[in-house]
Order: C-alpha cells, then structure tokens, then sequence
C-alpha cells in the first residue's frame, strides 16, 4: 500500500515532468532563435560598420547616420517590421523561407507554445481544485478540464513536432553548417506519427464497459431478502435497487451506471451482494451493510458515479494512450497531472459518503450491527487475499480444483484467533489519499461506537446463528459456477506465472517453460538466429550463442537498407567500458517486429526469473533468521495438492460506491 509520503512524492514527480514535457522543447527553440538571431545581428554589425569605415566616399556624418539606422533596424527585426518606410528592408531581410524569416516565426512559435503550456497548465490546476473544493461542480469541472486538455494537448503536440523537426536540421546547419538527412527524416517520421497519433485519439470512440461478475437474483428465488432490501429503502429515504446481483467478490456495492452481466445489460439501480460475506454476516449485520450501500442510492452517490465513472475510464485509456505514441508523450504528464488532482478530490469525497452512509446505516439498523460488519468484512478479506497469495506463490503446478472458499471458510476462525490477526487488521485499515475509505477507527467515531481491538478475533471466529445466504435458493448453484470460473482462470494465470518463474532446474519445469516459451527462429540472408528461454541461438556461421545471463542490455539498430543489426552490451569489461558485440540481422524483412517483441518477452522472462530466484533466496534466508530467533509460521495453511492462480484482480475504474 503506498504511504501519504509516496504519493505526494508520485504528485511532484509528474508535475516535474508536466514542466518538462510542457516547456523544454519550447524554451530550446527560443533560446536557439534568441542566441543565432542575435549573433547574426552583431555580425551584421560588425560588417557594417568595417565596410562603411573603409569606404572614403562616405562622410563621417553619413557614416554615423547609417550605422545608426541599421543599430535600430536589426536583422532580428525585420519581419516584425511593418511600417511603409521598412518595406523594402523587410523584403530583402524577410522573404518567405530565408533564414531570417523562419526564425522569426519559430520564434513566435515557441513563445506562443510557452504561453499556451503555461494557460493549460494553469486551467488544469484551476479546474482540478474546483473539484477539489465543491462537489456539485465536480462534474462540470472535470470534463471541462477534459474537454479542453485533450483538444489543447493534441495541439501542443503539433507546435511542438513542428519545432523539433525544425530544429533537427537548423541546429547543425548554423553551428556546423551541414545537415544529417537521417536525423532530419527520423525527426519528421517521429512528428509525422505524433501528430497522426493525437489526433487520431483524439477523435477515437474509446470504448467504455463496465462488466460484473455475477448472477441476477430473482425475487421468486430470494422473496425474503428482496421484502428485507425494499424495507430498508424505505427506512433510508430512497427507492429501492432495480436488480440484485450476487457475485464471490469480497465486496459490496450499488451503482446506477449500466453493467454487463452475463451477457445481460443491466440498466437503472443496481445491487450487489457477496456470496461468501453474507456467509459469514449474521442478518443484522448484513441489513447494516445493505443499508449503507442504499444510503449511496439516496444520497445521489451513484447518479454522480454513473456520470462521472465512464468518463474517467475514458480519460485513463486516452492518457496511456498518448504515452504510447512518441512525442505524444509531451501532453501525456499533464493529462496524468490533472487527473491526479481529480482522484484527490474523488477520494476526500468518497471518504465523507462513506461516513453519511454509515451514519444512515446506523440510524436504520445498530451501530453495533455497523461496526461488527466492517470489522467481519476486513477480515475476511484480509484472509482471503492471503490464501490466494500463498497458493499462487507456490512453484509447482495443481491439479483438481482449487478450493479456495473452503480454504478461507475453514481457516477464518483459526485465523482471527492468531497473532498476525489485530497486526494485518491495523495495516488494512490505514489509507492513503487516494483511497475511497476511511480506516476503521475513524469510522467507529462516526457512529459513536468504538469496539475494542481485543475482541475483534472473537467477533471474527463467531459464527452467525442466520444469514440471508439461507433464504436465497440459488446461492449454492450460483457460488459454484463463479468459484469454478474464477479459479480456471486462477490456474492460467499461475500456469503462466510459473513459466515465468521457473529456471527450469527440472525436466518437468523445462517442459513447462517450453510450453509457454517455445524456440522461436528468424531466417536471415546468412543463416538463421533462434530465440529461446536461455538466450540467443544464431546460427554457427554467424558466430557463438549468447545467454540471457551474459546480457546487460539489447539495442536494436534498424537500416534503410535491410542491413538491421542486434547490438549485445555484457556484463564483462571491454577495452573501453562494457564489452558489446553485434548480430547482424540482414534478411530479416517483414519479420522485424515479431523478432523485435520475441527478444523483448523472453529477455523479460528472464529477468522475472532471476528476480524471482533472487527474492526466494532471501525469504528462505529470513526463515531461517526467523526459525533460529523462535519466530512463528503464518497461520495460513495450504495443502500439497492444492491450485493456485493470479488473483490480485485490478482497478474497477468505475467509481461506484463500495462498501
């Protein structure tokens, strides 16, 4: 979890590169304008007066009255010169194309991109501390800041292509008075394709989805709870959801943004409940839960979410996407900037819903309901989490099904009865700004009910005498269908990481690498080089093969002319600095890429790897630390046949309410 301190840091840092990307290529065009506009000033000078002072038809009166008008009529000034009288000398000085004349425009290019960096930058900060500041403004202000930094963003893109392509072929033709046609064609090919890109994205339908994995709970199947749901809503002021869906996340919460579900669109308000919590909730304290989540309904929480949430995976998408293109990279910080200081104001108000909805929840149930909820949910969560960590970080492969429900059923009691319990409880409860709720504490003082953190455990290890996953019909059917899909993905995903993980020390293991990591081989005009977990394999007439172990770093040299080169820097020394050597590519053609992504995949499963191996030496070395001082094993336990899978999941990125 990252710490205040972090973020902050995180914050400076990308306004840091908000400015770099913003002004450093501007201000090089100004100070290079500036300095060679300049220069050539006092050199004109400077022979102005050597030639006037060695022409004897000139008096010294005439003398000093040219020098004097050409001291006020600069060269740097004669395309700004409009008067009738200059016209001539702005003729000769600034037809369209000389030197002097794009100077002076990139000249107005430069500071006009200054000035515009300067109003984005300033609109965005304005923007994002309306938000900041007043809720009912939030939305208004957030796709105003949209709307106008992505246009703006997509402009600075084109100044700032423009300037660099210029630059490309000035800097060296006025310093050394030659050109690099391949300096000046890479800088055009790189602009061309940024400016295609921003405004490519710009005017692309990014689309939005808000996917939930669940199953909808008729009210024939559950009349019950569905009459408890609609009591609730009457006692909190607000109407009643339109669909409840059940689903296994360790998770709450209701939104009125449409979501797929199973293949189904859902439309107006929506529930949704969790299987394995409401397991482990008696009645009262899922009544508490349900009542808060809809308090979010009636307190407008979720018409603003369904508003705002799309939207802001939108933004997301077009921000990443402009790191993806080259120069576009240049608006890429400020977009990341302003929507930074949006997630500030998000989480400032998510955290004051969060304390009203409890607030409601309490006056509509027990406060004690509240608390002991809360206290239920982060556990379990907590628990959970560590189950399917430690069974994803195991290093070999599993048959059968996971179980992971009945690991986490089973081992809740033992666990809040153990003494990392209150340790993990505390951690889980501490957030930092960007997170949507309060820590548990913080939350007991606002209902006015502080329980002691001694009898959290036994609050955990109590089963409830009744819970409403009785009264729905379905729930078993539905908790094995989800439980069986998400543990078949669980698998993949551990499958995969294992072939990331392993060395291979075994035959086994090698057999699994290979199967996510097979021989990948490119023909060249002389012979071939193959691509494999273990490094590179040319052919034996183009030299010796080369292990991943003894690279330090890869750069790929492209040639207009076919003749691509890999270069190879080692770890070992050379004559001068890193020892490198080279593998000639030509004959690769088409297959560029494909051999360009299969180097970069199979270099970084190395490096997984060695990772890996790296952190598990030094676990096992703090184990043993940790054995010899009398230290205990986590109370987690994980049997030999057991499966494992990536279940760290991801950002939702639809802003709704959550428990």
């Amino acid at each position: 979890m990252s710490t205040p301190r972090t973020v902050h840091a995180q914050l400076i840092r990308v306004f840091v590169l908000t400015l770099v990307s913003l002004f450093l290529i501007p201000i090089a065009t100004l100070l290079f304008t500036e300095y060679a506009l300049r220069t050539q000033d006092a050199e004109f000078i400077q022979s102005i007066e050597q030639r006037m002072g060695a022409d004897p038809t000139m008096s010294p009166a005439e003398r000093a009255e040219s020098i004097a008008y050409y001291r006020s009529h600069p060269l740097s000034g004669a395309c700004a010169a409009t008067g009738p009288e200059d016209q001539v000398y702005h003729d000769k000085v600034c037809s369209p194309y000389s030197m002097h004349w794009q100077f002076h425009y990139l000249e107005l290019t430069a500071i006009w991109t200054l000035v515009l960096g300067v109003a984005l930058l300033l609109a965005a900060l304005a923007l994002g501390a309306v938000a900041y500041v007043s809720r009912p403004l939030r939305y208004a202000a957030f796709v105003t800041g949209w709307r106008l930094v992505t246009i703006t963003s997509a402009i600075e893109v084109v100044l700032q292509s423009v300037m660099l392509v210029w630059l490309s072929f000035w800097v060296t033709a006025y310093f050394w008075n030659s050109y690099y046609v391949k300096l000046i064609a890479l800088a055009g090919i790189a602009a061309a394709a940024a400016v295609f890109f921003a405004i490519w994205t710009l005017f692309k339908r990014i689309p939005s989805g808000n996917a939930v994995e669940g199953e909808l709970i008729a009210e024939a199947d559950a009349p019950r709870l569905w009459d408890r749901i609609r009591q609730l809503a009457t006692a909190a002021k607000t109407t009643p959801p339109d669909h409840v869906v059940a689903g296994i996340d360790t998770n709450f919460f209701v939104t009125e943004a449409p979501c797929d579900v199973g293949g189904r669109t859902l439309t107006g308000r929506t529930l949704f409940v969790s299987l394995p919590l409401l397991r482990v909730l008696d009645q009262t304290e899922a009544d508490a839960v349900l009542a808060h989540e809809l308090a979010h309904l009636g307190g407008g929480d979720t018409r603003m979410s369904a508003a705002l949430g799309p939207k802001l995976q939108q933004f997301d998408r077009y921000t990443w996407q402009m790191r993806e293109g080259g120069l576009t990279i240049v608006t890429h910080y400020l977009l990341r900037l302003f929507r930074m200081i949006i997630e500030y104001a998000l989480a400032r108000d998510s955290r004051e819903r969060e304390h009203a909805a409890d607030r409601v929840a309490a006056e509509v149930t027990d406060p004690d309901a509240v608390i002991r909820a809360l206290i239920k949910i982060t556990a379990y969560a907590s628990y959970r989490n560590s189950v399917e960590n430690r069974l994803f970080a195991q290093q070999h492969q599993h048959d059968g099904a996971l179980g992971i429900a009945r690991f986490v059923a089973e081992g809740l009691p033992p666990y809040a009865r153990s003494s990392d319990f209150l340790a993990d409880m505390q951690q889980g409860g501490v957030p930092h700004p960007y997170d949507s709720h309060p820590p548990l504490s913080e939350r007991m003082r606002h209902v006015n009910h502080p329980i002691a953190e001694q009898d959290y455990g036994r609050i955990v290890a109590t089963p409830p005498a009744a819970t409403w996953v009785d009264d729905i019909e379905t729930a078993d059917a539905i908790e094995q269908r989800l439980w069986s899909e998400y543990e078949q993905r669980f698998v993949q995903d551990h499958e995969l990481s294992l072939a990331y993980r392993y060395e291979p020390a075994t035959e086994d293991e090698k057999d699994h690498v290979l199967r996510f990591f097979p021989p990948v081989s490119f023909d060249l005009k002389d012979g071939n080089i193959a691509v494999t977990y273990l490094g590179l394999a040319p052919s034996a007439s183009m030299g010796a093969a080369v292990t991943w172990d003894e690279i330090k770093g890869l750069t790929f040299k492209d040639s207009n002319f076919g003749r691509d080169t890999l270069k190879v820097t080692h770890f070992e020394k050379g004559t001068l600095g890193a020892k490198t050597s080279t593998i000639k590519l030509t004959g690769l053609g088409k297959r560029k890429d494909e051999f360009k992504a299969a180097v970069g995949q199979y270099w970084h499963r190395h490096q997984v790897m060695r990772a890996q191996r790296q952190q598990a030496a030094e676990t096992l070395a703090a184990a043993g630390a940790g054995a010899a001082s009398g230290g205990t094993a986590a109370p987690v336990t994980v049997t030999a046949d057991s499966t494992g899978g990536d279940v760290t999941g991801g950002a939702t990125g639809d802003s709704r309410p959550q428990v």
